[in-house]
């Protein structure tokens, strides 16, 4: 049986037995391609497969200068598919089972935005909304959305893309509840008690609850459609930009922000692994290792070096 065949029967595998993401499964479709692509691997016999094979190809991607986190994602994928095949009994035993593979990625801490640069585009975003005069037009109720879409993003440290996933029905504005749908399918509640956040999705929604209504998603773009993440990318760029941050910044900069600063205020790594919907607290944990500012403020305050107090003559 060529790889051709059977990889397009664990496509249907994942999508329809396995339930994964869209976007899970784009990530499939472009490293499967690439794997049977490879030295025309696509029309070789599932009985030419070793684990030489394998280790030429997993070589391959390390010589296109693909990054440790790519390469492992990669590797993780056609595993996955060695697996199933196994499983199916279409190969008898997998040749992963016979190789030793550690894909070691650099530690990088997340990239934080200061407090001051978070309140230096809110500030320019809203002094920017006072000075509209004729709030029916339709940049004065994009700029609302784009306001709406970048306090979610602090407030929450939600991901973009769940952001752009949110619909209608799961978020309740009166009670300021917003559910959420995170990797791998799992929800999870967040509040917002912030009561000017709260006007301004409230005046989001006035003003385009007829397109919101329609379309079901609840942050939508020109199009009446549900916005990208893309589109949230280029649009926290230009307010970057024209609110004179030279630092460049992402969406994800304001969760990473967002979980730093409840740290220095003190918060239970607990309850911020649950916010951010992480499933491991070691996920979280990296937070702690940036968090330079309560460290400082803990060995200001707490080191018994503070007490020593004596005058060597």
């Amino acid at each position: 049986m060529q790889l051709m065949k059977v990889v397009k029967d664990f496509k249907f595998h994942c999508e329809f037995e396995r339930n994964l993401s869209k976007k899970t499964l784009q990530a499939y479709e472009i490293d499967l391609n690439q794997f049977q692509q490879y030295r025309d691997y696509k029309n070789l016999d599932m009985s030419e497969f070793d684990k030489y094979k394998l280790k030429d190809y997993i070589q391959s991607l390390y010589e296109l200068n693909f990054k440790a986190k790519t390469i492992k994602r990669k590797v993780a994928v056609i595993k996955a598919f060695f697996t199933y095949l196994e499983f199916d009994e279409i190969i008898l035993i997998s040749p992963f089972r016979k190789m030793r593979i550690s894909i070691k990625e650099p530690k990088t801490l997340p990239k934080t935005m200061e407090l001051k640069e978070i309140i230096k585009i809110l500030k320019f975003l809203y002094k920017k909304k006072e000075a509209f005069t004729n709030k029916d037009i339709y940049s004065y109720k994009a700029l609302v959305r784009d306001i709406a879409v970048i306090e979610i993003l602090f407030s929450t440290g939600m991901r973009v893309s769940e952001l752009c996933n949110i619909k209608q029905g799961n978020i309740n504005l009166q009670a300021g509840i917003i559910k959420i749908k995170g990797k791998g399918d799992k929800e999870r509640v967040i509040q917002i008690c912030d009561s000017e956040v709260k006007k301004t999705l409230k005046e989001y929604f006035d003003l385009f609850s007829e397109q919101i209504k329609h379309t079901k998603y609840f942050f939508i773009n020109r199009l009446d459609s549900q916005i990208s993440e893309q589109s949230v990318r280029l649009m926290i760029k230009k307010y970057q930009k024209i609110s004179g941050i030279e630092k460049h910044i992402t969406p994800h900069m304001f969760r990473h922000s967002f979980a730093t600063l409840l740290l220095e205020e003190g918060v239970d790594i607990r309850y911020i692994q649950h916010m951010l919907g992480h499933s491991s607290i070691s996920t979280t944990q990296i937070y702690t290792k940036v968090n330079m500012k309560q460290q400082k403020k803990i060995l200001n305050t707490k080191h018994p070096r503070r007490n020593f107090n004596f005058v060597v003559e």
